[in-house]
């Protein structure tokens, strides 16, 4: 059995499992609304009032999941939704959906 597909699920299923508790859900939403150019810690806070502390513990588990980035910006931390993990997560859980059965049209999960 390739080892391969399965490391990608488990890839997958870390990512889901960042994104499952509701606060970390929440910041993704709010990052990804901000996209691309992201907030800083304080901005994020504020919209989502977690305080610092427990929100440090949030970013850290999204992005140890490579679901955000971060950078510098003089003394503060920028945040950023990554679009491109999060793109590959729906196409992994959408692909068999969407070209062997058919079960969920792709026109449809892309719409806004």
């Amino acid at each position: 059995m390739d080892a391969e597909p399965d490391k990608d699920v488990t890839r997958y299923a870390d990512m889901m499992a960042a994104m499952g508790a509701e606060p970390r859900l929440r910041i993704m939403r709010l990052l990804l609304a901000a996209h691309p150019g992201g907030l800083v810690v304080g901005e994020i806070a504020g919209e989502l009032a977690i305080p610092l502390s427990t929100l440090s513990h949030h970013l850290d588990k999204l992005k140890s999941e490579g679901l955000v980035g971060v950078r510098r910006e003089s003394t503060f931390l920028r945040y950023s939704a990554n679009h491109d993990a999060l793109q590959e997560l729906l196409g992994f859980l959408y692909a068999e959906c969407c070209s062997r059965n058919k079960v969920v049209e792709p026109q449809k999960i892309t719409c806004c």
